[in-house]
């Protein structure tokens, strides 16, 4: 922040008579740090300062959060706020802000020694960060403060930015118990002796105008911030220099120095996690050394956040669980940018402000809009860019990607799936245009941070005050060159449980897969008209269509790949990717249509594989289902409780496999929420049924009266351009938030296509955070010919979908025992108009029906049983 002074300013006091004369006063917002050796050198300045603002009437503010003694006694006449740093950052700053922000203009404040928040944040860089929030604030408020730092303890990430914002800066020297002060900055203030060593004699403070005592004074004190050719190490550095000492000790079979116990929890708190519900795990599978790998290859200080967690403590409970996960699993060499990097960068580049809550969630998201935007102009320190580019060249011109790692993501309770930004790097080209590439890749991440789905999400579970910072991990992309087009065999998602039981020979505790050819993004989003390949993971053959026919028109037809030469994220099609594989290897994932390769043998047809994905022999033959299966129970049973997981894996031509475990989370499934099963009534009316299933089913059987229904009419729909389909998708947001929480204890969608698509093509292109209200969500194959709802098992919004319980139907009508039965709908009076009057254009595609507000009374009720793939919605007039 840039300061200007007034040169009319009143000077103030510092309560000492002869110290004022030294800095010609104090002007109103200096913040004054105070370098001393211990808090006894910190002491005699304080009274002084206290007596001044009670002489004044000024409010007096001392914040106490360090362990050494207190500052001021219940006589100083100050107000007490106690902090604690050990909470987080965010909430610490925050709490600080809002004591400012409410004592006004022209208040006083005194600080504990500020050395003793580095060991509760394990990083001088946040110190540094905490400096650059709060100081430029006081100053604007016209406030004195003061601040006492440790000297010789910190590195240049806290002392550089400290030194740069604060007004005033003046060292203490203790010899003899005789006092000495050195101004280092006394900003806009010049005096011929302002800079020199002063003795404090009594209510004086001399000039020390022999250069022999001056030398001897100074030169007593160490002063490693002069050999230039080296850092001062700070926290994090001391730390881990004293770990990799330890380790040194206990592989030489040495007594270490330390308890590696007591420093292996102190290290997981440092870089792995503070969370109380990780620690007993991460301490029961990690030791010294696996921590202390992971430090040498981060960038910058904090901790390697939810998904890096995963990762790692997957991996280790898989190998120290069973040696043989050692052969089955790739290695991997990932590096983990710290979430200090993060802060500093918005800190840096004007954006923390933007982050800070507000009590109205509206202008939270408009901050929001302003902070996406600079952290995309943002610039990153040099030192920062120095080590991204030591990292780009030890990885060469491997693909990479770039995935948020955020402190809040992938744990117990909320996953937030899908929230956040991943970003693929081809990275190819010169050295500074990977590097470049790889910036914006990070940028992308860090906005991601700000995004509204995120903000809704986080307020939704009541995390918009939690300490949310964004690490990053750094993954080599797994896979092989062919062609200029790089990917894996297979790609996808697993979970333990699986809750989409298509038939009753399938057990939901054996898991589930979601599988695709390539790269996985086209497993976790739903973007086009294409499909995956499901697999139970006790019955791998058994797919959830019924035909031959239907195996080939539901096959995936599309690849995800990183085409080297453009440099970029590409989607090819299958049969022309699948030219590029050795005919031994592909006969594992698809099936040839010996006839077609025949017709177009005779023709000029362009050369193309003729066949489709189906994946049969790869699970019949080589054992993948049955390793991911025991892989999935393995992480259950030690995170007790259902996991979801990502992988890639490659085979060779002897049909072995590897598998590349790319990261791993709680499943937010409610498991013991089934109940018994659920029967249909056994005599209804064809007129009074509203919709029926055959499945798919995804979620708890249930049988429930529907309050409103929200029907999206096929036929009017698909006649609308993108944007009125976008206006469509609006509004339903909007009608799923009414105040009206009755009408939404059981509120059903039912519309055309996919709901949650990127594409308005392909269906209603709602955000989950827009629906999140709902209870039932129904997908109508009615878009368009050849596109069916597709079960969007593992992608980011089915996580999202059993992340809230809410239960998944697919209608086919046309379909045998699918049924919609639109004039029933439609009979009814649309309740639009009522509700949103501002949406009354869209009437004749949105239809609104409250069951308390039948043609004919009664009430809609929803009848689903899961494990029979069977549900109905119908109309009983003994509602």
């Amino acid at each position: 922040m840039a300061m200007q002074i007034d040169s009319d300013k009143p000077r103030l006091s510092t309560g000492l008579p002869g110290l004022d004369r030294v800095l010609t006063g104090l002007l109103p917002g200096d913040n004054v740090v105070w370098e001393i050796d211990g808090v006894r050198d910190y002491l005699p300045v304080i009274g002084p300062l206290a007596a001044e603002a009670g002489r004044l009437k000024r409010r007096l503010i001392y914040f106490r959060f360090a362990d050494h003694q207190p500052l001021l006694g219940d006589d100083s006449g100050a107000i007490v706020r106690q902090l604690y740093p050990q909470l987080g950052f965010e909430r610490f700053v925050t709490e600080i802000l809002d004591v400012i922000e409410h004592a006004g203009r022209g208040a006083y404040y005194v600080f504990d020694c500020l050395s003793d928040l580095a060991p509760d944040w394990f990083s001088d860089r946040m110190l540094g960060n905490f400096f650059m929030i709060v100081c430029p604030y006081l100053y604007e408020l016209e406030t004195i403060a003061y601040f006492a730092l440790q000297k010789n303890l910190h590195s240049f990430h806290a002392t550089r930015p400290i030194f740069n914002t604060a007004q005033v800066i003046i060292e203490v020297y203790r010899k003899s118990n005789h006092l000495f002060i050195h101004p280092l900055k006394v900003w806009q203030r010049q005096s011929p002796t302002l800079y020199m060593l002063h003795s404090w004699e009594g209510e004086e403070f001399t000039p020390v105008t022999s250069s022999a005592v001056t030398t001897d004074i100074l030169s007593s004190v160490p002063t490693p911030w002069l050999e230039f050719t080296i850092h001062r190490p700070g926290t994090w550095a001391r730390t881990f220099q004293q770990a990799q000492q330890v380790l040194n000790q206990l592989q030489q079979g040495l007594k270490p120095d330390r308890d590696p116990a007591e420093l292996l929890v102190r290290l997981v708190k440092m870089v792995v996690t503070r969370d109380e519900r990780f620690l007993p795990l991460v301490t029961k599978y990690f030791d010294l050394a696996d921590v202390v790998r992971v430090m040498q290859r981060m960038i910058g200080t904090g901790l390697i956040g939810g998904k890096s967690l995963g990762m790692l403590l997957a991996r280790a409970i898989l190998t120290k669980t069973d040696p043989k996960w050692h052969c089955l699993l790739e290695g991997h060499d990932s590096f983990f940018v710290g979430s200090d990097v993060f802060y500093t960068y918005l800190v840096q580049n004007g954006c923390w402000w933007l982050r800070r809550r507000h009590k109205d969630f509206n202008v939270v998201l408009e901050r929001a809009a302003e902070a996406r935007q600079k952290i995309m102009q943002g610039k990153f320190p040099e030192y920062i860019q120095e080590q991204f580019l030591e990292m780009l060249e030890y990885f060469g011109q491997s693909p990479l990607i770039v995935r948020s790692s955020s402190l809040l993501e992938d744990n117990y309770g909320n996953a937030f799936s899908g929230k956040y930004e991943s970003v693929f790097c081809a990275n190819q080209g010169s050295p500074q245009e990977r590097l470049s590439a790889f910036m914006d890749a990070v940028r992308t991440v860090y906005a991601s941070a700000m995004n509204e789905e995120s903000l809704h999400y986080r307020r939704r579970y009541g995390l918009l005050d939690r300490d949310e910072q964004m690490a990053l991990l750094i993954q080599r992309v797994s896979g092989e060159l062919r062609d200029n087009l790089f990917f894996p065999h297979v790609a996808g998602v697993g979970f333990s449980f699986n809750p989409f039981v298509w038939n009753e020979e399938i057990d939901p505790k054996a898991g589930v897969l979601r599988m695709v050819f390539g790269l996985g993004t086209r497993a976790v989003e739903r973007t086009d008209d294409d499909y995956t390949r499901l697999v139970a993971l006790n019955a791998p053959l058994e797919r959830p269509e019924a035909t031959p026919e239907q195996v080939r028109e539901f096959a995936q037809r599309r690849v995800d790949v990183l085409d080297l030469r453009s440099n970029r994220l590409a989607s090819k099609p299958f049969d022309q990717v699948a030219l590029t594989i050795e005919p031994e290897l592909l006969d594992y994932f698809a099936e040839r249509d010996e006839d077609s390769a025949a017709r177009a043998l005779d023709g000029d047809e362009q050369k193309t594989f003729h066949g489709f994905l189906s994946f049969d022999r790869f699970l019949a033959e080589t054992g993948f289902a049955a390793t991911m299966r025991e892989l999935c129970r393995v992480l259950e049973q030690n995170y007790e409780h259902p996991v979801d997981v990502e992988f890639t894996a490659n085979l060779s031509k002897d049909g072995s496999f590897r598998i590349n475990l790319v990261q791993c989370r709680p499943f937010q499934v409610k498991i013991g929420a089934e109940g018994g099963r659920v029967r249909p009534p056994e005599r209804l009316d064809a007129g009074s049924i509203v919709l029926a299933t055959r499945g798919p089913v995804v979620g708890h059987s249930i049988a429930t009266v529907i309050q409103r229904l929200i029907y999206v009419r096929p036929s009017v729909y698909s006649q609308l351009s993108s944007s009125r389909r976008y206006s469509v998708a609006r509004n339903i947001g909007r009608l799923a938030h009414l105040g009206d929480s009755s009408a939404r204890q059981c509120l059903m969608l039912v519309g055309p296509g996919r709901w949650g698509t990127s594409m308005p093509s392909l269906g209603v292109p709602v955000s989950f955070a827009e629906i999140n209200t709902a209870s039932v969500l129904c997908e109508l194959a009615l878009m368009h010919e050849g596109l069916v709802p597709d079960v969007s098992l593992g992608t980011h919004f089915f996580n999202d979908l059993v992340e809230m319980d809410m239960l998944y139907l697919a209608v086919a009508p046309g379909k045998q025992g699918d049924t919609l039965n639109e004039e029933f709908i439609l009979r009814q009076k649309n309740q639009l108009q009522r509700l949103l009057p501002s949406a009354a254009d869209l009437a004749d595609v949105l239809w609104v029906i409250d069951s308390d507000c039948l043609v004919d009374g009664g009430a809609l009720f929803l009848n689903v049983d899961s494990m029979k793939q069977e549900g109905v919605c119908y109309w009983t007039r003994g509602g």
